[in-house]
Parts: structure tokens; sequence; C-alpha cells
């Protein structure tokens, strides 16, 4: 059926991007905006846009007719490049643990952390994982994410892993936006491979990863390449591993040190490199020079009380980068890509125009879909925010903590 919608009077179209960006840190600095505008979709699509005062309206047929009268104003969805919203049971107890005093790698020494999911995950059934994962991306779907990535690496066995990968994988089927799901099976040593971390090493790479291609279950490998987790040569040899079976490196790196990961994901062809709360001369010198997208997440930096990243240097070193929420039972239980808009701006030192591109047309570069999302453009995706009544969308990031959004539309259609 073919479906005409068309939005008129829109007070401000934000977001305007041509087909074939050139990524840089030019584009992530300057946000096209039109004001007064329409916007027609049609199957789902961005057929047309442009001024009010070049709209023809009667000699078109429309299916659906939305006025905005000028007081609401429209951008493209957020696009969430790092999250790992399926997860088991949450942490609470850990968050009162580093209130009281303790680290998050204190926490994960004694058990905590990321292997006190594994457990959890290991003991739920397969449709509870997926009605719980089911409940968060439709939560965040309501606070305006439209597409979105999704990682596995709480489940450290083959078995727990493959469930994680097949729950991510009924997401695709049962929703109706972009989603890519990541294998992130280093991202910690079990207990039981502690003194063994090659043998856990050979379980990723000789039956993990063969289980996983055999379902075609994952688009890309990650690895939290960190000292106590995986060095750069392991996370070396695993991405190797990952390249035989066409996953493209998007890799955790650089959150508590610098210890030559990123230049080694960039060797070795990272979409991305994620977190980069720790960044030095060399770090950037080694994103200045690559098509590598740096991925940060402040309401990471919030929630346990870490360095943010620096926002302001990667642009004053012309590096454009994502933003992304990292939502995640343990360092960020939060997936309000608003807010993570709202923190980049405040605590990164960066304009709300460098934030709102790095939420949307980056955060798409980085999951590989910039030319079916994060921009208003002919022929892509219609997905789009619709705004509350509000003056600007300097008052997105202004906001913090507020939701501005009034609807929300997904492939032309609204949740």
């Amino acid at each position: 059926m073919n479906e005409t919608s068309i939005i008129t009077n829109i007070k401000e179209l934000i977001g305007i991007q041509t087909l074939q960006p050139n990524f840089n840190v030019d584009l992530q600095q300057n946000l096209n905006c039109i004001k007064k505008a329409y916007l027609i979709v049609e199957n789902g699509l961005i057929k047309d846009f442009g001024e009010m005062s070049s709209l023809k309206l009667e000699s078109q047929n429309y299916d659906h007719h939305i006025n905005l009268e000028n007081k609401k104003s429209i951008l493209p969805v957020w696009n969430d490049s790092h999250t790992h919203i399926v997860f088991a049971g949450t942490r609470e107890t850990e968050f009162v643990d580093r209130i009281n005093g303790l680290s998050y790698e204190d926490i994960a020494k004694r058990g905590g952390g990321i292997l006190n999911s594994a457990n959890k995950l290991e003991k739920t059934p397969f449709n509870d994982l997926l009605e719980s994962s089911s409940r968060r991306l439709e939560k965040v779907m309501q606070m305006g994410t439209g597409a979105i990535e999704i990682k596995s690496g709480y489940g450290l066995t083959l078995e727990s892993e493959l469930k994680m990968l097949r729950v991510i994988a009924s997401l695709k089927e049962k929703y109706n936006l972009p989603i890519k799901s990541t294998f992130l099976g280093a991202h910690a040593f079990p207990a039981k491979y502690k003194q063994q971390k090659s043998q856990y090493i050979d379980l990723i790479i000789n039956e993990m990863l063969p289980a996983i291609a055999s379902e075609n279950l994952a688009d890309y490998i990650d690895v939290f390449c960190e000292k106590n987790y995986f060095s750069v040569a392991e996370m070396e040899k695993i991405l190797q591993a990952g390249n035989k079976y066409n996953l493209k490196p998007k890799v955790h790196v650089n959150q508590f040190n610098s210890i030559g990961a990123i230049q080694k994901a960039i060797e070795m062809g990272a979409v991305s490199v994620d977190h980069l709360e720790v960044l030095n001369e060399k770090d950037i010198d080694a994103l200045k020079n690559s098509s590598t997208i740096a991925t940060l997440l402040p309401s990471c930096s919030l929630f346990i009380n870490i360095p943010y990243a620096k926002g302001k240097t990667l642009i004053e070193n012309k590096v454009p980068f994502a933003l992304a929420s990292d939502y995640n039972p343990g360092s960020t239980p939060c997936g309000n890509m608003n807010l993570v808009v709202s923190l980049a701006c405040i605590n990164m030192k960066i304009t709300p125009e460098v934030a709102i591109n790095a939420a949307t047309i980056m955060g798409a570069k980085a999951m590989e879909i910039e030319n079916e999302s994060g921009s208003i453009t002919k022929g892509k995706l219609a997905s789009l925010i619709v705004t509350e009544d509000i003056s600007s969308y300097n008052f997105i990031p202004y906001s913090f903590g507020e939701n501005n959004i009034e609807r929300v539309m997904i492939k032309g259609k609204w949740i």
C-alpha cells in the first residue's frame, strides 16, 4: 500500500544532510535546519521536505496530514551505537557499594560486575530474557532511539552467549527499527579461567565464533581491551579470528588506561573505538588519521564517577565522534539518549550542534547505517522525533533529565 503522510508548519526541521556526507568535524559542528518547514513521508521513507512557502498543498492527496502549528520541531531519531540492553537482573547493590567507597574495579575483583551479570543470565530462561529486553527496548524507543546496537558479553559460556545473541535476533524480528548485533564474548574472563586465560580465548575462537557464524547471529565483534581484562595482543588474536567470519571490530578501549589499544584497533579496521575516557596525544593522532569512529559514553562517566571523554579536545583536533548510551546493568543503567546529549554538552564542553550530530548521524556511521538513518535526507528512513513546544533545539540539552519528546516515528509509523 502506497501510504503518504505530510507534516506541515514544523517550527524547525533539524539535522538536514546530503545522502553521502563527508564525515568530518565541519559536518559535526554544523546542524543544518529549516524554519517553518514541511516534510512528506511515503512508504516509511522521507520523500520530500522544504520551506512551507514552497509547498503547494492543494495539489496533493495525503493519507495523513499533521499540522504542528509552528510550535513543535522535528529532528532525526537518536542512533545509539553502543548498548548492552540484553541482561538478566540488576546490580543496585553494587551501586550502594560504590557509594560506600568501592571502585568499579574493586567490585569486579571480588566477583561483582560483569561476572555477577553472567551468573544471573546463565540462570535466566530465554523467554524471560527476551521479555525484559523487549521492555527496555520499547522504553528507549519512546525516548527517541530509532536505531540501536546491542552487545552480548554477559554470557561468557557458549550456551549463554548464544542465548543472548538469539534474543537480539528475536528483537530484530519483533521490532521495526535497525538493530545491530555485536558478539562480546571477550567481555571478561570467567572465574574458572582466571588462571587459564588462553583456554578461554581458545573457547571464543574455536567454539563460540563458529557457532555464532553458523546461525549468522552477529554483525560485529567486540573485546574489552583494558588492564585486568584483555590485553592488546589478546584483542588482536580475537579480532583476527572474528575477521575470518566477516565480523568487523567495534571495541571497548581506553576506559581506564591507554595501553595502545586504539592504535591496534584502527590498524585492524575497527568501525568504532568506544569509551575513550582516557586519551593521550598518540591516541588522538591515531584517531585523526583514521576512518574509525570514536564513540563517547558520558552517562557511564556520570554513573561510576570516572573522567569524561575529551569531546572538546577531539573537536579541536578535528576528530569527529559519536555519542551512545552504554545502557547496561552495572555502569550505565539508563538508555536515555536525551540525557546523554545533555551530559556531553555540560561535561565535555561541546555545543548542542556537535552533541546532536554525534547522537544522530555519527551514531549511524558507527553502525554503518548512515545511508538509511541519522539525518533528514530524501530517501532515508522516516524515523523522526517530534518535540514538544520548545524554544529551540538548544533546549533539549539545556533541560537535562526532562523528556521534551511528544511523538516518535520509526520507519513511517508512530510508536
